[in-house]
């Protein structure tokens, strides 16, 4: 698959969000109970930390962290552990080669988890006609009540959706189709930062920037993606105005990933400068690993070379071996440039914890010192 047409839509100017001024300004809520006192932390009593937001109450989850939906990584397994650490496993409906075979795949994630999760289906021009009706349509009769919707606008399947009481999160680039989204009724929005893996749109537009434009123009929450994988990261999401983070990569560098190890081991090795950007003669920019092989794509290019050269190179088919077979040069692999941040293979339960404590010291202790938050009348 290699086109991905983005949603179409006219900007507009800016449109006042009260929802900020309750559900995201709240996002981080220090309760009243306190834990024992650690050294160094300046106050005798620690305050515990909960997150919600508008995400997890929509989606019925514990955390606002969303896993991305990847191709040929998105399975059973992976979405199960994700999603039975409170945060939201999102299976890859393209991944399975049928509509029947995602059936089956929606009962193995149920047959592993009771929490809620999601299906991806990327809507992407293809030489090959995919099915899309009879994948959503299985979505719809297997029970399953958050779809992730990437790629081309998603109108034609939201009727069937809703009818069906689906929340519908749909990922884009930019403020205007994040616009666009909004009007034609979704119910989240995960905007992609230039910093993500895969499709970045064509208008670079960095998460620091592109995630509170976002968030100023609309009114239905908005996920943050494109560079996620800590504490930091989510305390720095949810300032923007963002209600969750959306995260990728990271996901596929834990041990439940289908992902081979050596493609673990590679991204734990890798920098943050080790990604580059293929496709962009074609209008159809993707961040992937910078291999040789992508060399040899960007070098094609440069010589304007037509889809006809570098098509084969680029075949989805092959990026399957990368993940399958471990060798890193047998196809192009998409991965974020956060994998600079990724410096183990945990376990999906051990990175979730990991991240909410982080955001909770991140809160509790170097924030509040920096604005001087007061402390209840009983720890004085």
């Amino acid at each position: 698959m290699l086109a991905a047409a983005a949603l179409h839509g006219n900007g507009g100017p800016p449109r006042s969000r009260p929802r900020l001024r309750g559900e995201a300004a709240a996002a981080f809520r220090l309760e009243s109970g306190c834990r024992p006192f650690r050294p160094g932390t300046g106050c005798r009593h620690q305050r515990s930390l909960t997150v919600q937001t508008a995400i997890t109450r929509l989606l019925g989850i514990e955390h606002p962290i969303v896993q991305g939906g990847m191709q040929w990584v998105g399975r059973a397994e992976l979405t199960a552990a994700v999603s039975n650490t409170g945060a939201l496993g999102v299976l890859t409906a393209l991944t399975q080669p049928s509509p029947e075979a995602l059936h089956d795949e929606i009962r193995r994630v149920r047959s592993m988890t009771d929490r809620p999760f999601a299906v991806n289906l990327t809507i992407l021009p293809t030489l090959k006609p995919v099915p899309y009706e009879a994948y959503r349509d299985v979505i719809i009769d297997s029970g399953v009540k958050i779809v992730e919707t990437a790629g081309n606008n998603p109108a034609a399947h939201v009727p069937a959706l809703k009818a069906a009481g689906i929340k519908i999160i749909h990922k884009c680039t930019t403020p205007r189709h994040a616009l666009k989204a909004e009007q034609i009724g979704v119910d989240v929005v995960s905007i992609d930062g230039f910093e993500c893996a895969g499709h970045i749109g064509e208008e670079d537009i960095p998460g620091l920037v592109l995630i509170p434009a976002t968030v100023a123009r609309l009114r239905i929450p908005v996920i943050a993606s494109g560079g996620f994988g800590d504490g930091r990261g989510l305390v720095a999401a949810l300032a923007l105005g963002a209600e969750g983070i959306n995260m990728g990569t990271r996901f596929m560098c834990t041990r439940e990933s289908p992902v081979h190890d050596n493609i673990k081991r590679a991204i734990v090795n890798n920098t943050e400068a080790d990604t580059c950007l293929i496709l962009r003669s074609l209008r159809n920019s993707s961040r992937v690993a910078r291999t040789a092989l992508a060399q040899s794509v960007i070098d094609m290019e440069k010589a304007g070379a037509g889809i006809d050269r570098i098509g084969p190179a680029v075949a989805g088919a092959k990026g399957r071996r990368v993940y399958e077979e471990g060798d890193a040069e047998a196809g192009i692999w998409t991965v974020g440039m956060v994998q600079g941040l990724i410096h183990d293979i945990p376990t999906c339960a051990e990175l979730v914890r990991r991240i909410v404590s982080e955001a909770e010291v991140l809160v509790n202790e170097r924030l509040s010192r920096l604005v001087g938050l007061s402390q209840p009348s009983s720890d004085r």
